[in-house]
């Protein structure tokens, strides 16, 4: 089974290095530089099929123009988003009290700016055998709404 991650970060130079060690692990990787992606984006409810997910981990800066990763975390919560639950990691340079709070309440693991990728292959390691084998990926091309790498 190939794991996919999603890698959202306006940062291109971020995105890239953290592209490549997901890619050298293995995983597809589909990158983005921004929230505008997820079809949660504009729409309340996930239009995503049920039967699917589109991830099996989503990798985000928390730091956006127009929403931030936290915020796209928490619509895709309230909108039945299933890809992804309990995989997901913010990262920053800057974080509030407020907003790690806020991450740990939505499930999400932090990592700070500059990240250390091996802490982050740590963390891959440990979530990777709680993905379901029988889990089916979403056609990315059928919700791609970005420069999907």
């Amino acid at each position: 089974m190939r794991l996919r991650a999603i890698v959202i970060d306006d940062d291109e130079a971020c995105r890239d290095l953290l592209a490549l060690r997901l890619r050298q692990r293995g995983y597809e990787v589909i990158c983005f530089p921004d929230p505008t992606a997820c079809p949660l984006y504009e729409d309340a409810e996930c239009s995503c099929p049920q039967e699917e997910v589109c991830g099996d981990f989503l990798l985000t800066d928390n730091l956006m123009p127009g929403m931030s990763g936290l915020e796209l975390i928490e619509r895709q919560l309230q909108g039945g988003c299933k890809g992804m639950v309990d995989h997901k990691a913010v990262l920053s340079g800057t974080w509030s009290q407020e907003d790690v709070q806020k991450a740990q309440e939505l499930g999400c693991k932090v990592f700070d700016k500059p990240f250390h990728a091996e802490a982050i292959e740590t963390w891959l390691d440990a979530r990777e055998k709680f993905i379901p084998r029988d889990r089916k990926l979403v056609d990315f091309n059928i919700v791609d709404k970005g420069e999907g790498v």
